[in-house]
């Protein structure tokens, strides 16, 4: 789950707590995994809600964003123009050629997991594939940068470098985020740089939830009247790819990545 900006403490976890956090995130990692297996033409946002929900409470977590901030589901479903916080309903069927960002949320032992995927329903244009590639390719380029005694804003660069290169835009609204003990934790982690000031610098212990997203067009953004669901301005489709990843000696270690990927 995306957030807007606020400044606090950064707390730094111990080898334990990030035991935690990594099974934690494998929760999310099996949620996301079955869900992109069930995206198919014909399913509505609320049936993916009920089979995370599900799956999550099945293997002894709870769901981190059902009730957030008053937040109704468990799964944030946002389809094409939909950035982030879609809201799942019973009336939203995916059909052929739409793309959907699934982000998902645990408690698990007083420690959360966060991660997200974009998925397409069927086949989808070359447009819309390359957008899908180079968000990915941008969290995998920020999550290198993710090094003990490099600076946020080394991430931060790492994602806007790459998707502007491709011709795509950064969305600046919301933010990625540190995570441990609560869901949203300082650092902010922005996908584009920003001048005022010298960022955070990365130490061993740190937690991030480093996730682009990432709009075909330009990068404002509105939010509808649920309060909620997050839109591109020109109603041009977005992408979001999110990894909570531990900040370890030998180098960053993807908490919510799959065991099989």
């Amino acid at each position: 789950m995306a957030h807007s900006q606020s400044e606090q403490a950064i707390t730094i976890k111990t080898p334990e707590e990030i035991e935690i956090l990594f099974l934690a995130n494998q929760i999310v990692s099996g949620v996301l995994e079955l869900l992109k297996s069930r995206v198919v033409e014909g399913v509505s946002t609320y049936d993916l809600d009920r089979l995370a929900e599900t799956y999550c409470c099945d293997h002894g977590a709870q769901p981190a964003f059902k009730n957030y901030k008053g937040f109704p589901a468990s799964l944030c479903a946002s389809v094409n123009e939909e950035v982030v916080h879609g809201i799942p309903s019973k009336k939203k069927i995916l059909r052929q050629g739409d793309i959907i960002s699934l982000d998902f949320g645990v408690c698990y032992q007083g420690f959360y997991g966060d991660a997200a995927i974009t998925a397409a329903v069927g086949n989808v244009g070359p447009e819309i594939a390359l957008l899908m590639d180079v968000t990915e390719a941008a969290l995998q380029k920020g999550i290198k940068q993710a090094i003990i005694g490099n600076r946020i804003s080394d991430i931060s660069c790492a994602v806007q470098q790459h998707v502007e290169a491709h011709g795509f835009s950064v969305v600046r609204q919301f933010v990625g985020h540190g995570i441990g003990s609560r869901l949203h934790e300082p650092p902010e982690i922005p996908n584009f740089y920003q001048y005022r000031q010298a960022s955070p610098r990365i130490m061993e212990g740190m937690v991030l939830a480093i996730e682009p997203m990432v709009n075909i067009g330009g990068s404002k953004v509105k939010i509808l009247q649920d309060k909620w669901t997050v839109v591109t301005a020109d109603r041009k489709p977005s992408a979001h790819f999110e990894h909570s990843v531990a900040i370890c000696s030998q180098g960053p270690r993807i908490l919510s990545m799959s065991p099989t990927a």
